[in-house]
């Protein structure tokens, strides 16, 4: 049965970012071009970050201006229904720029201990 709880979205969005991050770290924009599993698995990854995000109540967004909801929906929707092409540019983008801003975001929002 699924969890409703719009705080297991944050944690969700949290964790999967996390991983993310922890998958790109000391590797390079290369690698993602060369490695069909590394960048499977961050593309995976981003989906389920905006996957969350979209299952985060829109009436509880508006709480939370600092966290990009429409982007993260959107590149969620890129990545799932434009899978022929998925730009290695863009995705490293997001996870090496993006995300670190949104976990500091998401850091803010999420209950200490969590």
């Amino acid at each position: 049965m699924p969890n409703h709880d719009p705080l297991v979205r944050l944690l969700h969005m949290r964790d999967y970012a996390k991983q993310a991050l922890e998958m790109a770290s000391g590797k390079s924009r290369e690698e993602l071009d060369n490695n069909a599993m590394f960048r499977l698995a961050l593309t995976r990854l981003i989906e389920l970050v905006g996957e969350a995000a979209s299952q985060y109540p829109r009436q509880l967004q508006s709480q939370y201006p600092q966290i990009p909801w429409p982007k993260l929906i959107s590149m969620r929707n890129r990545l799932i229904h434009g899978y022929d092409f998925i730009d290695n540019d863009i995705l490293w983008e997001a996870i090496t720029k993006n995300l670190p801003q949104l976990l500091n975001e998401l850091d803010k929002i999420i209950p200490a201990g969590m």
